[in-house]
């Protein structure tokens, strides 16, 4: 395939020209100028266009096994296809749990069969993500693991992770937090403060969140450990991070779109789609975040895509189930709402939603250079489009973003050298 006259913009490779991208059994094999194609090349016109490198998202949600009816790996991954996404991390809160060699293996076969994009799979801190025992982490690591996590439950017992840090130690994978002390947020369902007491919606406080932040960096510290910190959403977890780098420690962190541009002025809807757990925060929060991704004290944007059955979320608020889907309006969320307002350079979003991620997780590194395997996608930024419900590729709806205007589509997603996504017509193939 020869991509031809699109703007080609990658941070990671200092390549930002209007160029053709000719991919060849799998590697990109030129970029320039008039690149001369073989007779059986795809040639696309890309005038207009911008190729960038794809996504990877190290927080998603599949629901596979257990859950099917709101997501399965074909459509959950056909989804990040469409969101320009070429790689994923499928957490581990399944039915059963993926803490046991049997189900994660039974995972990475129905993968191969099953995955529109290379798919990745976090093993459970603990069995069951009961908090009480580790499971045999060195049985999941040798089985591909790419890291551990008991996301959606914090781990509480600070005995139980420092245990956990020692033992993912030596076989250098990272362990995953959802940051969370339950005797705090417990009875919560949105965020505390004048939205909450307004509306009469329990609170849940931001202190349960940086409390946890802070607690679980002080054991990494003391262990040397490698941490992940997942959807982080308050200006006190963001400054517990800021110290703990500057102590030296190993950790990595992320943000959601959704608490990028949202607030807990969105639930006054009272609609189950502005829920999710970390609640949606503050406008101080929200400014706090934001300029952490500036300055690089969040390294990651990660969606935390969480679809739920429409009936699931049609419901009084405090009884929906948290989390929203993300996959799809991710980066044209952004786009609209943080880059073309001259908030946050589109650089650092790209780094944020591709080169950190990869980093953090060992992950192959998308890049647009030569050589290197085609990892990228086709984008319209100039399409403006209100995000619609009957037009995701997600079995599920539950999206923060439904009637709001986004900026960008994705016409072409290649993934680990293959066409994982393509809206037609994407200029005129000759």
């Amino acid at each position: 395939m020869v991509i031809r006259g699109a703007r080609v913009i990658d941070p990671a490779s200092g390549v930002d020209a209007v160029l053709d991208v000719e991919v060849r059994d799998g590697v990109i094999a030129a970029l320039g100028s008039g690149l001369v194609a073989t007779a059986a090349a795809e040639e696309i016109d890309a005038t207009g266009l911008t190729v960038l490198p794809a996504f990877v998202d190290p927080h998603v949600h599949l629901r596979t096994p257990g859950q099917e009816y709101k997501e399965d790996l074909e459509s959950g991954t056909r989804a990040g296809a469409a969101g320009g996404y070429c790689q994923l991390l499928a957490m581990p809160n399944t039915v059963p749990t993926i803490d046991s060699r049997t189900v994660l293996e039974s995972l990475f076969e129905r993968g191969e069969r099953d995955c529109v994009i290379p798919t990745g799979f976090l093993g459970a801190i603990s069995v069951g993500l009961a908090g009480a025992q580790l499971t045999d982490m060195y049985e999941l690591a040798s089985c591909g693991v790419a890291g551990f996590t008991d996301d959606g439950r914090p781990v509480e017992r600070a005995g139980l992770l420092r245990r956990a840090f020692q033992y993912a130690r030596p076989i250098a994978l990272p362990i995953a937090l959802h940051e969370e002390d339950l005797t705090l947020s417990r009875g919560g369902h949105m965020h505390e403060g004048a939205v909450s007491a307004e509306l009469g919606i329990g609170g849940y406080p931001g202190i349960a969140e940086s409390a946890m932040v802070a607690r679980d960096l002080a054991i990494a510290r003391y262990e040397d450990a490698r941490v992940h910190l997942q959807h982080l959403s308050t200006r006190g977890s963001l400054e517990e991070v800021a110290r703990a780098r500057a102590a030296a420690v190993r950790v990595s962190c992320e943000a959601t779109p959704h608490h990028l541009l949202l607030t807990d002025q969105a639930v006054r809807s009272l609609h189950g789609d502005a829920k999710m757990n970390p609640p949606l925060a503050s406008e101080d929060d929200r400014q706090a975040l934001i300029a952490a991704v500036r300055d690089g004290v969040v390294d990651c944007i990660a969606t935390d895509h969480a679809p739920h059955a429409f009936e699931e979320k049609d419901a009084p608020f405090e009884q929906a189930p948290n989390g929203v889907t993300g996959l799809e309006t991710a980066f044209a969320a952004i786009y609209g709402g943080l880059v073309l307002p001259g908030i946050l350079p589109l650089a650092t979003v790209l780094r944020a939603m591709s080169l950190a991620p990869a980093r953090a997780f060992g992950l192959v590194e998308p890049t647009i250079a030569v050589g290197r395997p085609a990892n990228l996608a086709l984008w319209d930024l100039a399409d403006r489009h209100v995000v619609r419900a009957d037009r995701f590729q997600s079995r599920s709806a539950n999206s923060a973003f439904i009637g709001r205007e986004v900026v960008g589509r994705c016409h072409l997603t290649i993934a680990a050298g293959r066409v994982a996504w393509r809206l037609a017509p994407v200029g005129d193939p000759r």
